[in-house]
Parts: C-alpha cells; sequence; structure tokens
C-alpha cells in the first residue's frame, strides 16, 4: 500500500509572503521542510504542491516532484488533492510546508494505522497540553473515544469541567496539524463545501467529522513549530541551534 507526503506550498501567505522560500539559517524554510519529510521510511516519494515556479524549482532542486497548482485552490487541503490526484498512492499525507523541525520518525507514526487499518479514512497528531494551552484560543484541543479516534476539535477548552476550569483529567490532546488520508475521502473532503461547524471555529478537519469519517488520533511528544511571522523566523532558527548543538 503506497504512501506519499503533500507539501501545499503557497507563495502568497497573507502574514509572510514567499513563506517557503524565506531563509532559516541560510537554507529555505520549504528546504529544512522536504529534507526533514525525506528521512520518513514509509514515504515512497515527497511532492510539492505550489503555485509560484521559483518554489517549484527548489522542490525539484530539492528531490521532491513538484507539482504547479492553481493559486486560486481555497486550501492546503485542496491544494494537496490537485497534485495527489496524479498518483497512484492511495495514502495522501498533507505536510504543513512551514514547519522546519519536521522528522520522517513523526509522519511514519501517522501513517502506520492507515496502512494498518484499510478502512480507516483518516489520522492525524496529538500531544499531552498543559493548563497554559488548555485555555489558550490559540491552540486546538482534540477530545477522544476509547479507541483513540476524534470526537471533536475545538479552540476552546474542551471538555469543560464545571467544578475545575483546569482540569486536565480527561481524554483531550493537543492536536498537532499533520494529517493522513485516503485517497478516496480526500477526494471526498474535498468536494465537501466548507461547512458552518468548522468556519464557525476555524478547524477544517471539523469537516471529516460532518462527514462522518473516523479521525484515528496517533499521540506522540513532538510539538508543532510553525512560522508565520518574521518572530517564528527568530524562534525556530534557536530551536534548530539548540539541535545542532545538542549532537
Amino acid at each position: 500500500m503506497q504512501a506519499i507526503g503533500v507539501i501545499p506550498a503557497r507563495f502568497g501567505s497573507t502574514r509572510l509572503p514567499g513563506k517557503p522560500l524565506k531563509p532559516i539559517l541560510g537554507r529555505p524554510l520549504l528546504q529544512w521542510v522536504i529534507e526533514g519529510a525525506q528521512t520518513s521510511r514509509r514515504l515512497s516519494e515527497i511532492w510539492v504542491a505550489t503555485d509560484h515556479a521559483e518554489i517549484f524549482a527548489l522542490a525539484e532542486r530539492c528531490g521532491a516532484v513538484a507539482v504547479m497548482t492553481d493559486s486560486n485552490l481555497p486550501s492546503g487541503s485542496d491544494r494537496v488533492y490537485a497534485a495527489a490526484r496524479k498518483s497512484t498512492a492511495e495514502i495522501i499525507v498533507n505536510i504543513q510546508g512551514d514547519e522546519p523541525l519536521l522528522t520522517g520518525e513523526i509522519l511514519d507514526q501517522l501513517v502506520v494505522p492507515m496502512l494498518e487499518d484499510p478502512t480507516l479514512p483518516m489520522a492525524t497528531l496529538g500531544r499531552k497540553l498543559n493548563g497554559e494551552e488548555l485555555q489558550s484560543l490559540n491552540t486546538a484541543k482534540i477530545v477522544l473515544n476509547r479507541k483513540s479516534e476524534a470526537l471533536y476539535f475545538s479552540r476552546l477548552p474542551i471538555p469543560h469541567s464545571r467544578d475545575n476550569a483546569n482540569s486536565q483529567d480527561f481524554a483531550c490532546l493537543k492536536h498537532v496539524g499533520l494529517y493522513a488520508f485516503r485517497k478516496t475521502f480526500l477526494q471526498e473532503f474535498c468536494a465537501q463545501a466548507p461547512t458552518r461547524l468548522e468556519l464557525a471555529e476555524s478547524l477544517e478537519q471539523l469537516r471529516a467529522l460532518y462527514l462522518g469519517a473516523r479521525i484515528k488520533v496517533v499521540e506522540v511528544k513532538h510539538d508543532s513549530w510553525g512560522v508565520d511571522t518574521p518572530e517564528d523566523v527568530a524562534r525556530v532558527e534557536a530551536l534548530l541551534r539548540q539541535q545542532r548543538a545538542g549532537k
């Protein structure tokens, strides 16, 4: 069962235009992501779905399969599917293009449940959170069922305790925004217009729950370190330096 990783890399980021090309310790951000993804043992290929010639050329130089996609596509998932339609792979991993600390090991953990259960339409990642993250509206949370499948995602503190607002004694994790899709479900997902539920929470994974899909949640220790602002660049550069110093 073949699995590929697809990195949506749009040039026109609202908060950081040209983000995939931004230098991080002397290398473009996208190069860090591609090279991290290429250490995966479960993904047969890494693809980049982009709307920009310079990003396309960078992806090819880094050994990825580059695919040009429409700049007007509404989301990263739509960009992933637009590229993945040209692949024969059954499993498509949507890899965030702005996380230079990404590792192949994390991607492999995400793919395993898709390989083990051929009926599973989707999987994602989560990690333990702390009290501050539980209350933060910038942190997406997941409530799980007994099978480690998502019941709901929200930016609000969930589940709510009337007695102890900071209680974490629940099946709740911080969401780490990487997704593995069965290709057939990714097609269904992208064919469905954004739902009122996902628009209200600004969380597109709620569309999958609206469609009735099971989403397996793999608990990991990895945290999400995205680059959305110039301040984020300085932060991830410091983290990368720490990693180098620790080797």
